[in-house]
């Protein structure tokens, strides 16, 4: 047979690696910012400049450096910046790095094309440039990893797709007849992720000129849609891709085959059948049908057999290899990385129990969880396979395994030193959050009480968080001084004989999946049943029956100044810290409902674009928050939070005080809801849409006044030293805020919840 003569492409290869290790470090350094700020909320008073003289500032005195950012430096858009740039940025790039190294060695041929390769690596980084430059502008949709706006949306699958068109070509142009498990890995991954990104970022747009957007789902079908990517996003963005590359970088670093042929089977396919049903997980004693929450939880419990089969492939893989361990740093950082993959994945199905999920959701416990994937499965095979290709590409020894095994630790004690106290914090949450008194009253009805107690867990969570940055810094130290020392060749000479013509049917005696694996375009279309069979089950029921979302009479649209104020309230990503979900407990219900007895009804999330449950609760849930408290209050609140909950953590807005609200595109917004969405607003309301807003304004700035004549006294100061460059109270962000704060779940008002009939 004819040997024929090609070269790799280490170029594309070594693009990706540095863009894995530089978004790395990026991603690092925001999240030990976002950890920071949890207990030291006045870090960008620190920087920019504070009013409040008890606390040390860079510019003391001088609160304008600080409204002058407009909230780039504030928790909310820090945290969804974190969490896209470790993402989207640093494991996505580490699985473009190890896909086309490896697709090229398994498949014996060069990509299918360098151009593709190129287009996709620069619109991947445009994207990230996108990300940081719109998040940091407060540009975002609020929806947990796909808080970009339609325009990144368009930009992400552009260039998914050309990632796809490359791999399938590069698949067809194989020397290799079978696939290895590696690459159906990352087949089911490029089909899971184009199908979970397109469905739930369908938006319509305010218009074309504009980046605002508003979700095609609302309310409860929002949230079904919204997890059932989220949940599949750690599932087809986190995990499937890199057991891609443990399935070929452990082996290779380990030079032992795979452990079982026919384990490596099983665990593909019933992964990815499995997932796709789990995502309702998230939302036990939510206002999500029931089925759906039992359907979510018990595919989540049979999640842990495909998942830990997968595990034990790669440890038992290292079987007679052991050795190897105690000597190579990248097996170090392997064996922790799917040791790490086995406990999360073991941890997940338990908080998908309803038992459990009532004490951890909301809580700290689920961000430690999180993290021991991240930072353990997620960081740990990256360094992996960045060790191992950096000596092969530049043809050098590692500068440095000392510097490497140093990594290791400090990445391991940054581990241990981040999930085990938020593990304890997270218990310590869920379990005052439920405790009462002999007479039936709260013991810890401050919310504050809740947050002072786990400071110290917060503190250590920070000290994690270094420990794990210094040791990917030496990493960076290691690679640089390797690459320096080595000699990078671009295109590596290979060869392999010529694929031969076959029958495309199934031999006698031939293993229909040794067939299936010899027929890539088929092994894909029954990838695509597998994983779509869970998302058409879940999601098309509730999307149209309206029966599952119970129509409740008394809830009404948002008035033009409360749906302004909700856009604010997701500007500034709000929804990080505080949830809009109170569930049917006793404890929740006596905390944030004590007048009314209601906990949160599907029916009054109709109006809602995007819905705003969260995920996680630093803050106190906010749907009864409306009328709870004074409008002055509000105000006061917003300007610093210390003023009026001693100890708080929250950070200052106040730009919110200075900014005049931009209200250009409001009607249009009432237009959009009612044509796009069937929203009931009348033309004469959409008409007088200003007079409405103008009219709210001025009554919630009279409470403010009556309420708090010192706020009266210094407005009346400031116009007078501003003169025509004044901003009338009534035309500012803040009362915008204060509009939709005082709305929330305020529709419901009485023990009787009546609902229209459904035909």
């Amino acid at each position: 047979m004819e040997t024929q003569k090609f070269h790799y492409d280490n170029n594309i290869v070594r693009a990706f690696l540095y863009a894995t290790v530089t978004f790395g470090i990026i991603g690092f350094i925001l999240g030990l910012t976002a950890a920071l700020m949890l207990f030291y909320p006045e870090l960008p008073e620190f920087f920019f400049g504070t009013d409040d003289t008890t606390i040390q500032s860079l510019r003391s005195g001088n609160i304008q450096g600080l409204i002058n950012t407009q909230g780039a430096m504030g928790f909310g858009r820090i945290r969804m910046l974190h969490t896209s740039a470790v993402i989207f940025a640093f494991v996505c790039n580490s699985f473009f790095c190890g896909a086309y190294y490896s697709m090229q060695r398994l498949l014996k041929t060069r990509m299918y094309s360098d151009t593709l390769s190129w287009i996709h690596f620069w619109t991947w980084q445009l994207m990230i440039i996108a990300v940081v430059i719109t998040f940091l502008m407060g540009i975002n949709t609020s929806k947990e990893y796909a808080e970009h706006e339609w325009p990144i949306d368009i930009l992400i699958t552009i260039s998914w797709v050309i990632f796809g068109i490359n791999m399938f070509g590069t698949i067809l142009k194989r020397r290799v007849r079978h696939l290895y498990v590696a690459i159906w890995f990352y087949i089911g991954t490029w089909i899971a992720v184009a199908m979970l990104h397109i469905f739930n970022n369908l938006e319509v747009t305010l218009s074309f000129t504009s980046w605002k957007s508003y979700s095609a789902y609302s309310g409860v079908k929002d949230a079904l849609v919204q997890w059932w990517y989220g949940h599949n996003a750690v599932a087809f963005v986190l995990t499937t891709p890199v057991l891609g590359l443990m399935y070929y970088f452990l082996p290779k670093a380990a030079n032992r085959p795979v452990f079982s042929y026919k384990l490596s089977i099983i665990h593909f396919w019933s992964l990815i059948f499995v997932y796709l049903w789990a995502g309702p997980h998230h939302l036990q004693y939510t206002s999500l049908p029931a089925w759906a929450q039992a359907v979510g939880t018990g595919f989540s419990i049979m999640l842990i057999a495909p998942s830990w089969g997968g595990m034990l492939n790669g440890l038992l893989t290292l079987r007679g290899a052991w050795d190897k361990v105690r000597e190579e740093p990248i097996l170090k950082f392997f064996v922790v990385a799917v040791t790490c993959y086995g406990m999360a994945t073991f941890e997940g199905p338990l908080l998908a129990t309803k038992s459990l999920n009532k004490i951890g959701h909301y809580t700290d416990w689920v961000i430690g969880h999180v993290h021991l994937g991240a930072l353990g499965w997620n960081g740990f095979m990256a360094f992996g396979v960045i060790y191992y290709l950096v000596p092969i590409m530049w043809r050098n020894e590692l500068w440095s395994k000392k510097l490497a095994n140093w990594h290791f630790w400090l990445g391991t004690l940054g581990i241990i030193f981040y999930a085990v106290p938020m593990y304890i914090a997270g218990f310590t949450q869920g379990l005052m959050w439920k405790q009462f008194n002999p007479d039936g009253t709260l013991v810890y009805k401050n919310w504050l009480d809740t947050v002072t107690a786990i400071l110290p867990y917060f503190k250590m969570r920070f000290l994690g968080g270094i420990l794990y940055l210094a040791g990917a810094v030496l990493m960076v130290v290691n690679v640089y001084k390797t690459a320096k020392k080595g000699s990078f060749l671009k295109n590596v000479p290979a060869e392999a004989p010529a694929l031969a013509n076959v029958n495309q049917g199934r031999k006698q005696g031939e293993g229909f999946h040794l067939w299936l694996e010899r027929t890539p375009h088929l092994l894909s279309i029954l990838a695509f049943v597998a994983i779509a069979i869970g998302g058409i089950v879940e999601i098309i029921p509730t999307l149209t029956m309206s029966s599952n979302v119970p129509q409740i009479s008394a809830v009404k649209p948002y008035s033009p100044l409360e749906l302004e104020g909700r856009d604010l309230y997701i500007r500034e990503g709000c929804n990080s810290c505080h949830s809009q979900m109170i569930r049917p407990f006793r404890d929740e219900v006596m905390r944030f409902d004590g007048k009314n007895g209601q906990y949160s009804k599907a029916g009054e999330f109709v109006y809602d674009r995007p819905f705003l449950w969260g995920s996680k609760r630093t803050g106190p849930d906010l749907h009864r928050e409306g009328q709870r408290n004074p409008d002055s209050w509000h105000f006061k609140h917003m300007y610093n939070p210390r003023i009026t909950s001693a100890g708080s953590i929250m950070p200052r807005f106040p730009w919110l005080i200075t900014n005049k609200l931009d209200r250009s595109q409001m009607v249009n917004k009432l237009k959009l809801m009612k044509n796009s969405f069937d929203v009931p607003y009348t033309k004469a309301e959409i008409d007088s849409a200003n007079q409405w807003a103008d009219n709210q304004s001025k009554a919630i700035v009279k409470r403010i006044f009556s309420e708090a004549a010192d706020l009266k006294v210094q407005m009346e100061a400031e116009r007078k030293s501003k003169g025509n460059e004044f901003v009338p109270f009534e035309q500012r962000e803040i009362i915008a805020m204060i509009a939709y704060l005082q709305r929330l779940g305020t529709d419901i008002k009485t023990t009787e919840i009546k609902t229209a009939s459904v035909e």
